[in-house]
């Protein structure tokens, strides 16, 4: 074989490496994501009360930093070379407390524990957040789910419970398309949320 042809079987080794599915593992360093959230409008009618935004509870396969898969044949996994910055039941408890806090129904919004004492207490279980493969090849489906309990922790009373769901279809199977698809389905779940709790907090006493 001549140094030139050796340099070319090289660089198509390098190259098949490259190609392929996100499914597939990689010897890579993990590149690392954040959502960022959309933007909340202040709608104002403030109460005078302060609520606390609990750590969603989640399944152990879902209290990670790593992206979870369910494949075509229902396996559950994760993408290979993609994280999380922090795990899943965090980063959406931050956005939570973003997105009421934006909304400007309460006079404060924490994450909880918290230091500030707090009237109401939103209880929160992540139920999905996982892109979902129908078949190989195709593009993902991103379904984001959440239980929603507004309680009153010192009544020990419950206000309202209800699910706010989001989902959003990849453009691509490549990472900017799936973690955009994340944005957009988890901004739609994010918001069913405040306006569930913005509907169900005048009840609290």
């Amino acid at each position: 074989m001549t140094a030139r042809g050796g340099l070319l079987l090289v660089v198509a080794i390098a190259l098949a490496g490259c190609a392929g599915s996100l499914l597939e593992s990689r010897a890579e360093a993990p590149e690392t994501y954040r959502l960022q959230g959309a933007a909340f409008a202040d709608r104002g009618t403030c109460l005078p009360l302060a609520l606390a935004v609990a750590r969603p509870h989640a399944s152990p396969a879902l209290d990670s930093e790593r992206i979870a898969v369910v494949r075509p044949d229902r396996r559950f996994d994760y993408y290979a070379g993609m994280r999380w910055a922090e795990p899943a039941p965090e980063m959406l408890q931050q956005r939570l407390v973003h997105a009421l806090a934006a909304d400007g129904c309460f006079a404060a919004v924490v994450a909880a524990p918290s230091r500030v004492p707090a009237e109401l207490l939103l209880d929160v279980e992540l139920r999905r957040f996982e892109a979902t493969y129908a078949a190989a090849g195709s593009v993902p489906e991103i379904r984001v789910e959440l239980q929603l309990s507004l309680v009153e922790p010192r009544e020990a009373r419950r206000v309202t419970s209800v699910v706010a769901a989001g989902s959003a279809v990849a453009t691509a199977d490549r990472r900017g398309a799936v973690i955009e698809a994340f944005e957009r389905a988890s901004s739609e779940a994010l918001l069913k949320s405040v306006d569930a709790v913005r509907q169900a907090a005048p009840a609290a006493r």
